[in-house]
């Protein structure tokens, strides 16, 4: 992915637009505990066919949504399930990916800025912000509670740019789902595809956040 400057894809883009959950934060395992709970507690007849992985990037109001078709029994679920990754997040179960923070002390180096763009709730999120003391390094946060959609809907990351007036032409997104690439190459963004070696349409793969830290000091 390096080009002439190292910087490939990303050379000459100076907001970094970054989400959060498999992307900087390893929270897969504790988000599909937390769901298999609550869904066994709730809707116990969705669980056998219940697979996380299908609905990673989309948040979950939206999940719970397909999962039960009935808005008090999802409105529950949602709570049972924020509640039980809450406590999993103070159990130290979510920790940064390796080279995570090195990356965003490698942007704020270099002069870029990284907002935060992610499907959680906000107080799940700015739980695992402190809890992984990566909280300083972004300017702004948008979660899912900010927004009325939700990825893979292009308009995720649309007003995203629009409320921190970003140009689309001088960001790159940082996403690890195919929801979140989704969303970020439909708002006409430049995405890398992290922790994957197949890389969802439209974005650039990436093996891991040490990968583009390497390339960013190669485009000095």
């Amino acid at each position: 992915m390096s080009g002439p400057t190292g910087e490939g894809p990303v050379a000459g883009r100076r907001v970094w637009l970054c989400d959060l959950d498999g992307t900087l934060v390893d929270s897969f395992p504790a988000h599909e505990a937390a769901f298999r709970q609550a869904i066994a507690e709730l809707v116990p007849a969705a669980l056998p066919s219940f697979r996380y992985a299908g609905h990673a990037g989309a948040s979950t109001a939206e999940v719970a949504a397909l999962l039960t078709g009935d808005r008090d029994v999802a409105a529950r679920l949602v709570r049972r399930k924020q509640g039980l990754y809450r406590e999993f997040v103070a159990a130290g179960r979510v920790r940064p990916f390796p080279g995570a923070r090195r990356l965003l002390d490698r942007l704020a180096a270099g002069g870029r800025v990284a907002y935060l763009v992610t499907g959680g709730s906000r107080g799940s999120v700015e739980r695992v912000l402190a809890g992984s003391s990566l909280g300083a390094c972004f300017r702004d946060v948008l979660t899912a509670d900010d927004v009325p959609v939700s990825k893979p809907d292009p308009e995720f990351y649309g007003l995203a740019c629009r409320r921190w007036g970003v140009d689309p032409a001088e960001a790159v997104v940082l996403e690890d789902s195919a929801h979140g690439v989704a969303s970020a190459v439909g708002a006409g963004l430049a995405t890398l595809h992290v922790h994957t070696a197949e890389p969802a349409p439209g974005a650039v793969a990436v093996r891991g956040l040490a990968d583009i830290v390497a390339m960013l000091e190669e485009g000095q």
